[in-house]
């Protein structure tokens, strides 16, 4: 449906507090949700940043990290928007403990081959691709999930936030950890403790009591055409779409080269890469804490402007410094940039998107997140064979400022939209 074209008076700025930031832990389905969700990113960053110093170890080709990157998220860029209309035709909570099951198994099989020893890139490849098919619905399955985990949807915001905090504390914690336990033990060890880590979500969805979701049983055809016609036909949901794809094509590509710089511009190893990450990731975690302080979506529009602009900036300076403390100062700004405008334009889709579509749009969110992420990463590893990753991280930040510029000329527009359908919503 398309948006009143007339704009209505901006609302007062909501103020900002400490408490509130915390409340959707009150619920008791939400509170075993996070905690058990929390443990699982962990262990996802844990493989992600063991798989990646693996398969650069194995053949020292910047190429390949690009196409493992392509495959583990690729399938969310294709998949993605037909997993949304399964989401919003099943129980959401069953489907996601059936796909933590399924995930745990690819955990131990990648455990298993690296322990005999007897892994090559073609497996990592193809096992980064199921990866990326099971991540095709558990992505959007997650973020769908919450909105039925909050029984007072005024404490959806916080709860997204929250979301948005443990993820990117698993970004700040994994990397980390994962360095430290691939110099003491092995990859192997890491891709074992990612398979422990889904235990905790397993037991709290298990655990979980929560109301059906609405489920539009149509034509399989119908709803998919339903879906994407009610994005296009949304300025806001489109804008922001657009926007958040051109920033994790460039700005996120910068984890798929994080081997090279590691090894290559700062002569370090596994421990020097779990640093770099963990440097962004203590970005996202700061940025995560901010934004869920917020008790609504207002002024969420310039924060994305901000993240972007931060993020293509701290890159640019990024690529051009050989200093390790100076690099991580910058990365923490590309995190808080990235996650800035990501959480910031999650928040206001969950905010606004009607329940019965929720699954699809999100999926949409999520394909232009990890999607374009990982078309991003193979173009970054392109680039970096064809000139080096330095210069290749500089032609991607210039793409995401000019990007920021365009969707900034346009924020007047968009404003008026979004703070017609906001004063609509019953919030």
């Amino acid at each position: 449906m398309r948006l009143p074209d007339t704009p209505t008076p901006t609302p007062v700025e909501p103020r900002h507090g400490g408490a509130h930031a915390l409340r959707a832990l009150r619920h008791s389905n939400y509170r075993w949700y996070f905690v058990g969700q929390a443990i699982s990113v962990i262990g996802t960053w844990v493989q992600q940043v063991a798989l990646s110093w693996l398969i650069y170890r194995l053949t020292g080709s910047a190429v390949l990290l690009g196409v493992t990157a392509l495959a583990s998220q690729a399938p969310q860029l294709v998949i993605g928007p037909f997993a949304g209309i399964w989401i919003d035709r099943h129980d959401r909570r069953r489907l996601l403990l059936l796909l933590q099951i399924f995930l745990l198994s690819q955990a131990l099989v990648l455990a298993a081959l690296t322990y005999a020893k007897i892994i090559a890139p073609w497996h990592i490849v193809a096992m980064s691709l199921l990866l990326g098919v099971m991540n095709s619905f558990d992505a959007p399955l997650r973020q769908s999930l919450v909105k039925q985990l909050v029984a007072d949807h005024s404490d959806l915001p916080s709860a997204i936030a929250l979301n948005s905090a443990l993820y990117n504390t698993g970004r700040f914690v994994g990397p980390p950890i994962a360095g430290i336990l691939v110099g003491l033990s092995s990859e192997a060890f890491c891709f074992a403790v990612n398979s422990l880590s889904y235990l905790p979500l397993i037991f709290a969805l298990t655990r979980a009591r929560v109301e059906p979701n609405p489920r539009n049983q149509g034509a399989f055809a119908a709803v998919f055409r339903e879906g994407i016609a009610y994005a296009l036909s949304s300025y806001p949901i489109r804008s922001l779409l657009g926007l958040i794809a051109v920033l994790n094509f460039t700005a996120s590509s910068y984890v798929v080269l994080m081997p090279v710089f590691a090894r290559d511009v700062f002569h370090g190893g596994a421990t020097t890469l779990g640093w770099l990450l963990g440097a962004a990731g203590l970005g996202s975690i700061s940025a995560a804490i901010y934004l869920a302080t917020r008790h609504s979506v207002v002024g969420l529009v310039k924060s994305i402007v901000i993240g972007a602009s931060l993020a293509a900036t701290a890159l640019l300076l990024f690529s051009l410094t050989r200093r390790l403390e100076f690099a991580l100062a910058l990365l923490f700004l590309v995190g808080f940039g990235t996650t800035t405008c990501n959480a910031s334009g999650n928040t206001i889709l969950q905010t606004i998107v009607p329940d019965h579509l929720r699954g699809r749009i999100l999926s949409f969110y999520t394909a232009s997140v990890f999607g374009m992420a990982a078309v991003g990463g193979m173009a970054a590893g392109e680039l970096a064979d064809a000139f080096d990753a330095p210069r290749a991280l500089r032609l991607l930040a210039f793409a995401l400022l000019a990007g920021a510029g365009v969707f900034a000329m346009r924020l007047g527009e968009l404003r008026g939209r979004l703070g017609t359908l906001v004063a609509s919503l019953p919030l």
